[in-house]
């Protein structure tokens, strides 16, 4: 099985900034942990950070016929785009939308939760882990 892990806008600024709301780990720390994630679940993990979304737009475009599934967590693009959310809505694939705080607690909605097959918000960076295993077991949300 091969998932394609989405990380969004700022988020190579965790565990630098707004420490409060988002925790203390930092982008490569979440990464590990997905990394061993998936080692752990048997899954061919790639992580694709970029803060420009066309970037990320074009990647989920290439991985959509060569992935099983995507991970994405937005952040700073949860509420406002268009162009990558449009590409992850065109995934014939599962896709679970992963925040590590509650961004409807502070009053940001999702532009993606309409187009993903689940979301896992406020369970801290285990959220990732969550969402691999529902991917590896096929387990999906009724």
């Amino acid at each position: 099985m091969k998932v394609l892990v989405i990380q969004g806008a700022g988020m190579d600024r965790r565990g630098k900034t707004q420490v409060e709301v988002f925790g203390p780990e930092t982008l490569e720390e979440i990464n590990r942990l997905i990394e061993d994630a998936a080692r752990e679940l048997a899954i061919d993990v790639e992580i694709f950070f970029d803060n420009d979304e066309a970037s990320a737009a074009q990647k989920v475009r290439d991985a959509a016929a060569s992935v099983d599934g995507v991970v994405i967590n937005p952040a700073g693009f949860t509420a406002t785009s268009e162009t990558l959310r449009d590409a992850v809505a065109q995934l014939q694939v599962p896709v679970y939308e992963v925040h590590g705080s509650n961004p409807s607690a502070r009053g940001v909605e999702s532009v993606f939760r309409p187009h993903c097959t689940g979301a896992v918000c406020g369970f801290g960076y285990d959220g990732y882990r969550l969402a691999l295993r529902v991917l590896s077991d096929g387990s999906r949300p009724a």
